[in-house]
């Protein structure tokens, strides 16, 4: 198994391809994949999207 940051990185080649140049991107656009990456479920949270672990998260924290 992949460990998070593994699968993250290859879920960013989707959008992305190794060296690709990101300052020809605008920040919109990081922001959109960022956005979508976000909330993508994943096996490593129990199919859940990071954004809903998160705020799971910090409603512990209150």
């Amino acid at each position: 198994m992949q460990s998070p940051c593994e699968n993250t990185n290859g879920l960013l080649r989707q959008y992305f391809p190794k060296g690709t140049d990101l300052s020809v991107y605008t920040q919109d656009h990081l922001d959109a994949v960022a956005d979508q990456m976000n909330h993508r479920p994943r096996a490593t949270h129990n199919y859940q999207s990071p954004i809903v672990v998160y705020s799971d998260f910090l409603k512990l924290l209150q």
